[in-house]
């Protein structure tokens, strides 16, 4: 696993840029979505408008003004959700014309092959390889895509409290492995102090050998007194 997120700085998507033909016909349409409305700004002939899907940490801002040209419509905006069919239903409830369930013959966005979507979910019914789609006013493309479990190392800000027991148990029996090794070669010192710093980087996506790297070198910066 690349390490380089470890000591990087923080870099999140946040925000997609689109312009649109007609504001208010698609700000009603983003409202009828149910996102949070964060804010319209008008200053000469330019115009933003923002808004936020539910539960997400991006967001959109479209208008008049909002990018260099009037460039196309977007492709494959991508909102990830947790039942797919709910989603479809909500938003075919609100009056949206949604796609059927699909699957790329190819893997998830691969457009490369002919005919790329396959009707139906998932043949094994895997977390990312389902989707279904819809359209904006100005036919900005919006994916769907089913993730029910999240690959190792994609969740940036997991946290201890968000395992279940028996998750946070292996972790620390792990932690208590690798801090074996530290302890029989280093003076005395409290267990806990190098156990923080290995759950922290375990849970920003370290694998153990980096995590026990960054406990080592904050062991030695705190406590320079403990190498042997």
């Amino acid at each position: 696993m690349n390490s380089n997120h470890v000591n990087s700085p923080n870099m999140k998507l946040e925000v997609v840029v689109f312009s649109v033909s007609d504001v208010e016909r698609t700000k009603a349409f983003y409202q009828n979505l149910g996102w949070r409305f964060d804010i319209d700004v008008v200053e000469g002939d330019f115009r933003g408008v923002h808004f936020t899907p539910p539960n997400s940490d991006a967001s959109i801002l479209f208008g008049k003004g909002v990018t260099p040209n009037n460039s196309s419509s977007a492709h494959n905006l991508v909102l990830a959700v947790d039942d797919l069919d709910a989603a479809r239903e909500d938003l075919i409830a609100r009056g949206v014309n949604v796609s059927e369930v699909f699957h790329y013959a190819g893997g998830p966005f691969n457009n490369a092959v002919e005919n790329p979507r396959v009707s139906g979910r998932d043949p094994q019914d895997r977390s990312y390889f389902s989707f279904a789609s819809f359209e904006d006013p100005d036919g900005n493309i919006w994916l769907l895509q089913e993730i029910t479990t999240r690959l190792p190392g994609r969740l940036w800000d997991s946290r201890a409290e968000d395992l279940d027991v028996p998750s946070l148990a292996n972790l620390l029996c792990e932690t208590a492995e690798y801090h074996d090794r530290y302890e029989k070669t280093h003076a005395e010192h409290h267990w806990w102090d190098w156990y923080a710093p290995y759950l922290s980087a375990r849970q920003n996506g370290s694998n153990p050998e980096e995590a026990a790297a960054v406990a080592d070198r904050y062991m030695e910066e705190i406590f320079p007194v403990l190498s042997t």
